[in-house]
Formats: structure tokens, sequence, C-alpha cells
């Protein structure tokens, strides 16, 4: 049987571990090989030196290996964010899947049940009525039919269930947090991804293009894993291999300054509320946010060149319902 033990001596000395040292050390980890000391002693260990891309692609690689995946056309894109930045705002990335799809984009999005918010995109999609525990077998066709799909991490990604009793009692982050948006069980090649700490955009942009992805945009705005309206976001774009990293208005977009303030979520049916008011044309500082995420959500798909464009593209969605109709499409796709 395998062990993680030469690799806990390794990784005790600061030595980093290679993709496929990596990769071999987390499918111990997820083959329920490894004792919890174990896995807490890995995941410290890379924590307190900081992760590289090499360890996060190797992880990547064995969460991958062990998923329940699915076959998604390959101009599908993916909208998510790790999570963790405590805000606590209404359900951003789940309502520009509705808009995306709307403007013709597949979506396959992959999320949870709420972590660092009050509400997740599993949450919200629940009290919307769409069901998220839809038999995996289905989901080609309701991607099909709605042009966009919730990809529920627990259910695809099993095998992380050996190491939730260490993440839960270690009680900070670890690489397993950055590791869901890598790991889409669609296998898309095209993603919006947030990240709640900038230090990550770079790392997290190379991971990507390691594991194959096309293009990409990895965004932070003033502490949240989305683009705002409160300030400039950061922004590193992958497209074909090359690298750009600059930052981002609202004015960009041709929208208005909002603070974080203006989109604090609540509960789920709250946060379902304010979305299906969103995606019937309600204006506001939640529609302007969405459109800004969901026009760079459009340049990654390859559907518009710039975020202005992008954002009337998405506000043509919204206002003349095909976003809504997305979200009645997968209702009814699911039930």
């Amino acid at each position: 049987m395998a062990s993680l033990k030469p690799v806990l001596a390794r990784l005790a000395s600061g030595a980093t571990l290679s993709a496929e040292e990596a990769e071999a050390a987390f499918d111990i980890i997820m083959s329920g090989e490894a004792t919890p000391a174990q896995i807490a002693g890995l995941l410290m260990a890379m924590r307190v030196r900081r992760e590289t891309v090499a360890e996060l692609t190797g992880a990547v690689r064995a969460m991958r290996a062990r998923m329940a995946s699915m076959a998604a056309p390959p101009d599908a894109v993916d909208v998510c964010g790790t999570g963790g930045d405590n805000a606590g705002t209404l359900n951003v990335s789940t309502a520009v899947t509705f808009v995306l799809a709307g403007c013709g984009v597949p979506v396959a999005k992959h999320g949870n049940r709420a972590l660092s918010s009050q509400t997740g995109g599993a949450d919200v999609l629940a009290a919307l009525g769409v069901n998220v525990d839809v038999g995996l077998d289905r989901l080609p066709d309701v991607l099909t039919a709605a042009r966009c799909v919730f990809l529920f991490a627990p259910r695809h990604h099993a095998a992380l269930r050996h190491a939730a009793g260490p993440r839960v009692e270690l009680g900070t982050r670890t690489i397993f947090n950055l590791l869901g948006p890598l790991a889409n069980p669609a296998g898309v090649r095209r993603q919006l991804t947030g990240v709640n700490d900038p230090i990550w955009l770079r790392p997290m942009a190379e991971t990507l293009h390691a594991l194959g992805t096309e293009r990409a945009w990895l965004v932070h705005g003033q502490g949240l894993d989305e683009l705002t309206l409160a300030g400039p976001s950061q922004v590193v774009a992958l497209h074909d291999g090359a690298y750009r990293e600059f930052s981002v208005a609202p004015a960009d977009a041709g929208l208005a300054h909002s603070p974080i303030e203006a989109i604090r979520g609540g509960d789920a049916a709250t946060n379902a509320g304010a979305l299906r008011a969103l995606l019937h044309g309600e204006p506001g500082p939640y529609r302007d946010t969405v459109l800004l995420n969901a026009a760079a959500g459009l340049i990654v798909a390859g559907a518009v060149q710039d975020l202005r464009s992008g954002a009337v593209r998405a506000a043509e969605a919204i206002d003349n319902g095909s976003a809504a109709a997305a979200l009645d499409k997968l209702q009814q796709a699911t039930a």
C-alpha cells in the first residue's frame, strides 16, 4: 500500500513536490489510504510555504482522475470562484450563468452549497426550483436543453470525503480551497474564475494552462472573488498560452461605481428573489455587477472583444427575456 510518509519527510525538509509527486500524494489521500494526521500534516506543510503551481497541477490531476465527469461541447465555459471572501453578497456567478446561457453560451457551472457566503450556488438554485441532485447521467441532456447545467461539487468529487475531517479540524485555508475551480467535471477549456486572494491569480492561471485550458480570466475585486463595481479589479487573462495582467474598472463596461454593501445578500429565499427580479429586468447594483462579470464571461467565451460590448449584449439577454428563459428551461430539464 502506498504511503504518504516519504512525502511528508520531504515536505518537512522544505522541499516542494513535482506535479507527478503531488498527483501521487493526492491520489493516496483520495483513495482513503492516508491517515487524518498525515493528511493534515501534508496540507499544513504546503500551506505555510505556499503551494506551488506544480503541486496545484498534480493535485488537480488526481482530482480529475477520480471525479464523476460529464461530456460538454468544446465551447462550454465555467463561471465560479474559490469562495472564502466572507462577504455574504448576492449570488453573482449563478446569475451570470443564466445571462451567458441567454446569450447562447453553454455554461457548465461547478458549484457547492454555502461555504463563505450565506447562500451558495446550490442553495439559491434549490430555492429557485432547480433540482441540483438530478441524475448524473442526465446532465448532458440538461445542458443541451437549457444551455446551462449545475455541477454540484460533492456529487462529482466524492473522493474528497477522505480529507473532509482534517480540513474541518484545521479550520484554515488549504490547497483544497483552490482546487475546486480548477477541477470542472465537464472538462471545460474556458473559465471565468474568481479568486479570494490576488496572490493566487497568476499561479491559478498557470495551473489552468498546464491542465489544457485555452482561455481564462482569473479575477479579484476589492476582496471579492469576482469583478466588482466598488473599485478596480485585478485580472490575469490566459489566452492560448499567453498571459496578460491588468485591472478593470466599472467604467470600462459603461457601468457606475457602487459599494460592495449594495449587493449584500441574505438567506436562500432572499437571494433567489433578488436573482429572479434581476432576470426580469430590475435595475440596480446587483444587475450591474452581473453585467460586468457576464461581460468578462463573454470575452472568455470568445463572443465579444471588450467589456463594454459584453455588458451591452448581457443586458440584451436580460431585457429580451432570454436569461430568464434559461432559468425556466433549467427548472424544467431537471424536474
